[in-house]
């Protein structure tokens, strides 16, 4: 009898927030996972498309790294994988233009997934903390907690 209730309240619970492993004033914030990359990346994928969203493109960056190695001398591997997700919230980029033109240079978005190459601690999911022009601190906030919540729910 006690072993339901126990998972019956454990389901009920809310989910614990992950913490940054950035400081939080940090221009970039980063999380870290110890999920595998591909699991992370699939997670991703989809809390990105569960907000009605299309990832625009992805950028292979650690294999663009890799594979322009030898030509530019720049040999030093930094990546196992690494890879940045592109989308855009028509709704965010509305406000974030409302309160400056300019603030369009925001978009798209990103959020980058990562493995370090000589470190086996984990995957890390990374993204710019918007600063934006204009009066524009509702949109800045707005954007940094639907980037923050996109992450959260890949993490979950």
């Amino acid at each position: 009898m006690r072993l339901p209730t126990i998972l019956l309240l454990l389901m009920a619970a809310p989910a614990v927030a992950v913490e940054p492993v950035t400081p939080a004033d940090s221009p970039i914030v980063v999380y870290r996972s110890d999920d595998g990359y591909d699991d992370v990346r699939d997670a991703l994928v989809t809390a990105i498309e569960g907000q009605g969203i299309k990832i625009t493109n992805t950028l292979h960056i650690g294999d663009m790294l890799e594979r322009t190695a030898a030509d530019t001398g720049l040999t030093r591997r930094i990546y196992r994988k690494a890879e940045s997700l592109e989308f855009c919230s028509i709704p965010l980029s509305y406000r974030m233009s409302l309160a400056h033109p300019a603030n369009m240079a925001t978009c798209p978005l990103t959020i980058s997934i990562f493995q370090k190459a000589t470190a086996d601690d984990g995957v890390y999911l990374a993204f710019r903390r918007p600063r934006m022009l204009g009066d524009a601190a509702d949109a800045e906030r707005a954007l940094l907690e639907f980037l923050d919540g996109i992450v959260q729910e890949t993490l979950e």
